[in-house]
């Protein structure tokens, strides 16, 4: 470390550079918590608590940390991280077992009227319940394959597990397409919190279950206060596929559930099919609540961590799988977790049930069952980049680059547009993890801008169409 301190002095130009661009609570959260180690010739290290800490501030606060460097240091800044040293970690166990299930402790609710029903899981004139807190054992940690799609997430589930209601991750909020594991990593972290910490009131609920009970409640048993009673009574509230929260009454509801819980330091996990920014249906109150903690997104699995989860699964239910099977499921099956689980599951289960050997040929028959053959008219993601690299003159590389070319840029926005426009089931994070790695964010921002440049530039429409009517007619 450096004598003269100059370290110290261009790290605290830094932040107040910083400052003056972030939220007062996110500088005070993620900025307040650096401490700068030293200054060699362009390089400042500096420590910081976590490697989720370093990932989030690489992903969140990228472009204004490389600005305050740039500004005080020059072109050629380097910033290097220094994870700061964790004691007394508990040993990893693997695999885990299923375990028996959690139980809460009994909780006292007042009700408004002594012969009412206290919640909607309570029979009437019971005032001391048990809350189930309806959590899976086998979506534990030590059952999670953690790859890069999901890494920022899990790490945040860990540290909300070891410090419930107490972290910057308040709420935390978990989005993905289907089958990416939402519902795992919210149930991890409800595990981790019990066993922690056993004394804790843990619930899981869905969204759609939350406003059956609600109408329940209003429509059928006029016990309103009693429902909100209850929930107010939990210590850690998960609430998964938050997007089926439908109606207003509902979403009323569950204000001021999530306003009394936060504010008493309780801990909320949701999960949602879609980021904050398209659940058009919700209330702009429920949308800047659900932005307060973590917005965290899981993206589809690469080859690697789709290879490494069957191997792992097919080792839990303790059979040998050959590589080859392996390996080509991984490589057959792309989008999600769920569909490459069920098809192992149905590759060892019909070699059981054959008494056989499981073999490729196996697989590729069971495999074809369940996603189909490979159609070679349908429309792709790599087709739609091809097209419009060879509509635009432009190689694939360039079009994945990060290049900030107006051309270029233009082409890739016109190819995430048409993959979202022509491919059914597609998620924004699929799109940008295969155009170069770009976020969610990224193609929503593209596909609006294709969309407005479509109503406002002829020529600009022209090409699109032109575009899209060579995909649609290779697809025919």
């Amino acid at each position: 470390m450096e004598l003269n301190g100059r370290h110290i002095e261009t790290w605290n130009n830094c932040l107040r550079f910083i400052s003056q661009v972030v939220e007062p609570r996110q500088f005070e959260v993620w900025f307040q918590k650096i401490t700068p180690i030293s200054l060699q010739d362009s390089t400042l290290t500096v420590e910081v608590p976590s490697q989720f800490f370093c990932e989030y501030l690489e992903s969140a606060f990228l472009d204004v940390i490389k600005a305050a460097l740039k500004k005080e240091i020059g072109a050629g800044a380097r910033l290097v991280y220094s994870i700061r040293p964790v004691r007394n970690q508990g040993a990893m166990v693997y695999p885990q077992g299923p375990g028996d299930p959690p139980t809460n402790k009994t909780i006292s609710i007042s009700t408004w009227q002594p012969s009412g029903n206290p919640g909607p899981f309570v029979f009437p004139g019971i005032t001391k319940i048990q809350v189930n807190p309806r959590l899976n054992p086998t979506y534990n940690f030590g059952n999670l394959v953690v790859g890069d799609c999901n890494r920022l997430a899990v790490n945040a589930a860990e540290n909300i597990s070891a410090n419930p209601g107490k972290t910057p991750f308040n709420p935390l909020f978990i989005f993905g397409g289907p089958g990416l594991g939402k519902t795992h990593v919210a149930q991890a972290a409800g595990l981790a919190i019990k066993k922690q910490f056993p004394e804790l009131v843990v619930l899981y609920v869905t969204g759609n279950e939350f406003k059956t009970q609600y109408m329940d409640a209003v429509y059928v048993r006029n016990k309103l206060t009693d429902f909100l009673a209850y929930y107010m009574k939990i210590d850690v509230l998960i609430v998964d596929d938050i997007q089926d929260l439908a109606g207003q009454g509902s979403q009323h509801a569950f204000f001021n559930v999530f306003n009394h819980l936060h504010q008493n330091g309780k801990q909320l996990i949701l999960t949602s099919d879609r980021p904050p920014v398209e659940l058009q249906t919700f209330e702009d109150r429920l949308l800047s609540r659900f932005k307060w903690g973590l917005s965290v997104e899981l993206g589809v699995p690469t080859y690697e961590t789709r290879l490494k989860m069957l191997k792992e699964r097919a080792f839990r239910e303790g059979v040998s799988v050959p590589d080859d099977v392996l390996e080509y499921l991984a490589t057959r099956i792309k989008s999600n977790f769920r569909e490459l689980e069920g098809a192992l599951i149905s590759v060892i289960a019909g070699a059981t049930m054959s008494h056989s050997e499981i073999t490729l040929e196996q697989a590729a028959h069971i495999t074809e069952s369940i996603v189909g053959e490979e159609d070679s008219s349908a429309i792709t993601i790599d087709k739609v980049q091809g097209i419009v690299c060879d509509y635009f003159g432009i190689s694939r590389d360039m079009l994945l680059s990060s290049t900030r070319k107006r051309q270029i840029v233009q082409a890739r926005q016109i190819s995430m547009f048409l993959c979202r426009k022509l491919i059914d089931n597609i998620s924004l994070a699929t799109i940008g993890h295969e155009t170069g790695g770009k976020d969610h964010a990224t193609v929503l921002h593209a596909c609006n801008t294709v969309s407005n440049l479509c109503s406002t530039d002829r020529v600009f429409k022209k090409d699109v169409a032109g575009i899209e009517a060579i995909l649609v007619k290779a697809s025919r």
